[in-house]
């Protein structure tokens, strides 16, 4: 199989820390250069016709994007270590977080940055740096809720470590990166914490 993917880009690093922590080799990354426009070519257009990463190309020629998508089928092929629940109970329950990380927080995250940063002006035209800004208070508006869910509980899902980690840490290091956002700078801790314990993972730093 082969995984598409952009350096840097938090969607197909979800996938990555993803396989990592199901210990998954033999995939060949492939990237793609997106800064280019390379997603926007005939080639991988007719691979993914809406033009984005991640996506996976299978053996027998299919290709599957949609980050959640992709990981579902990395789930079935290698249920353990489990990610996303063991029965429809907690699979239903965790995949309410990993939907609320992706968008209540990494979609605001991402439209500040796509709409107020020079360096993805190529891929955001027409840029309106007033949502982009208004898209910024929304982040920090998460990172409330955030912080207050991990106060309750270890992790974003509940007690255990899952899927819904995995989105909510990358789309934290975009922030933290193209934000300049320092969590615990603006005064939530435990949302600090949970971000540093997640960075200490092989999984994070191999990313």
């Amino acid at each position: 199989m082969k995984l598409y993917i952009a350096p840097r880009a938090p969607n197909p690093r979800r996938v990555q820390m993803f396989m990592h922590e199901k210990g998954l080799a033999g995939i060949e990354l492939v990237p793609v250069d997106i800064n280019a426009g390379e997603h926007w070519g005939a080639a991988y257009r007719a691979k993914v016709p809406v033009s984005r990463v991640p996506a996976l190309e299978l053996d027998d020629g299919r290709v599957l994007s949609e980050t959640r998508a992709i990981c579902t089928y990395l789930e079935g092929l290698h249920p353990e270590p489990n990610l996303m629940g063991v029965d429809f109970e907690e699979r239903a329950f965790i995949e309410m977080h990993d939907r609320r990380a992706e968008w209540y927080w990494l979609l605001p995250i991402a439209n500040a940055i796509r709409h107020t940063h020079p360096g993805l002006a190529p891929l955001e035209q027409p840029q309106f740096a007033d949502f982009g800004r208004v898209q910024g208070q929304k982040v920090r508006e998460s990172a409330r809720w955030l912080d207050e869910a991990l106060s309750r509980h270890p992790w974003v899902a509940g007690e255990r470590f899952t899927i819904a980690d995995i989105t909510a840490f990358c789309a934290h290091e975009f922030a933290r990166g193209l934000l300049k956002f320092k969590a615990g700078e603006e005064g939530f801790a435990a949302l600090q914490a949970w971000r540093d314990r997640m960075a200490a993972r092989p999984s994070a730093q191999a990313g």
